[in-house]
């Protein structure tokens, strides 16, 4: 109800039609089911003009950010679970292009994601991502979970899934495991990062370029660590628009309930919910500093587009 409110407000026309005219929106979705995506992405396609990341990229590099149709909207997708190949028929008759950016030692195998397992297991996520990555891994393993452990049932897209879907979706980077980068040495983070663009190319043939924050956190460090791995972009989870002046390697998005109603949608693809989550409630908006300490120093973390 709340969202329906504020959809015919007018507010969120306003903002797509004036604030978002001149900006490149990026939007985040992770497990969303092809009835629902199709009741979106029709919607998202009569506001907006979904675009290719590559293409907002491109424009930037060659100075034609102007040139970009007004309300350019890019389609992302973090983890490439395994359901997101029942998308392909809706995104082949659709035509629309889509991100999905990979945890490339989870992808085509039987390995499951430790996040989604801890929260099965009922434990806190917030505590476990914050210890260093050889104590965190204790720690699951006392829940009878190993992240090299194949198991019955796949939770990720399989490489044959991944081949086919190849000439309709953008394959990009996510990390090996879903790893918390600033949790991570400078060498845990380097193979996190480097390796995953390594395996995905060699693994899958990708032509790998851009790379996701899992959860939107990352340290100063891991974005020197992103462009000294060769990527192009990278992209966070801090709040609002893209112009042609954005930091290229901090990116920001807006992200949407994979089960949201088309209200819900309408709103938060436009940063209104954000906006007067802050306003309302203090919430943070874009992103934000704590001393996280160790080698790694500060911690920059976008907030939580996921609820």
């Amino acid at each position: 109800m709340a969202y329906r409110l504020l959809r015919w407000t007018l507010v969120p026309l306003f903002i797509r039609e004036v604030v978002q005219r001149r900006k490149v929106t990026i939007l985040l979705y992770h497990d969303i089911k092809p009835e629902v995506a199709k009741k979106h992405f029709q919607f998202l396609t009569s506001k907006y003009n979904i675009i290719p990341l590559r293409r907002y990229l491109e424009a930037r590099e060659s100075k034609t950010f102007r040139n970009l149709p007004p309300k350019s909207l890019v389609l992302t997708l973090d983890d490439g679970v395994r359901s997101n190949y029942g998308l392909l028929p809706l995104l082949k008759s659709l035509k629309i292009p889509v991100t999905i950016f990979l945890c490339s030692s989870i992808v085509g195998t039987n390995r499951l994601y430790w996040d989604r397992e801890a929260r099965n297991r009922k434990r806190s996520l917030s505590e476990l991502k914050t210890l260093p990555l050889a104590d965190r891994n204790k720690e699951l393993s006392k829940l009878g979970f190993t992240l090299q452990k194949e198991y019955d049932e796949r939770a990720a897209l399989a490489a044959a899934e991944i081949d086919e879907m190849k000439p309709y979706v953008d394959f990009q980077s996510h990390t090996r495991f879903h790893t918390f980068l600033p949790s991570c040495s400078d060498g845990e983070a380097l193979e996190e990062i480097s390796g995953s663009k390594r395996e995905l190319e060699e693994k899958f043939g990708l032509d790998v370029y851009a790379f996701s924050y899992p959860n939107g956190d990352y340290s100063e460090r891991d974005v020197a660590l992103v462009q000294r791995a060769g990527y192009t972009c990278g992209v966070t989870c801090d709040l609002w628009f893209n112009s042609e002046t954005t930091d290229v390697f901090r990116l920001k998005r807006l992200g949407c309930r994979d089960t949201a109603s088309i209200s819900e949608l309408a709103v938060k693809v436009t940063g209104l919910y954000h906006f007067m989550s802050r306003l309302l409630f203090g919430r943070s908006f874009g992103h934000y500093e704590t001393r996280f300490g160790g080698e790694n120093g500060t911690f920059l973390r976008g907030s939580s587009t996921l609820t």
